[in-house]
């Protein structure tokens, strides 16, 4: 915990805190799509039987689809990051 505080505050950005705290990001991600699919199908039986049937089909698949370009936009933003720290660690081999 206190390595983490540490990076939290290290103006100098030689460690990354991104990486530290996508587990928790996507968590918040996934959690943020299931209340949102819970929604729909809410708003959906409050608008009608069809209207929630229509809802309840609907939702899980949009669910899974938030779920999927949640985890790629991560797994990108991981991959940048990685590549900066090869890149750095190969610019100290090469001094």
């Amino acid at each position: 915990m206190q390595e983490f505080i540490n990076t939290l505050f290290d103006f100098s950005f030689k460690e990354f805190v991104t990486i530290k705290i996508i587990k928790v990001i996507y968590g918040i991600g996934i959690l943020f799509a299931g209340i949102g699919a819970i929604a729909v199908i809410i708003k959906g039986f409050s608008a009608g039987v069809l209207a929630g049937i229509l809802a309840l089909i609907i939702s899980p698949v949009v669910f899974i689809i938030y779920s999927i370009l949640i985890r790629v936009w991560l797994e990108v933003v991981i991959v940048l990051f990685r590549i900066s720290e090869d890149v750095r660690d190969m610019a100290k081999k090469s001094e």
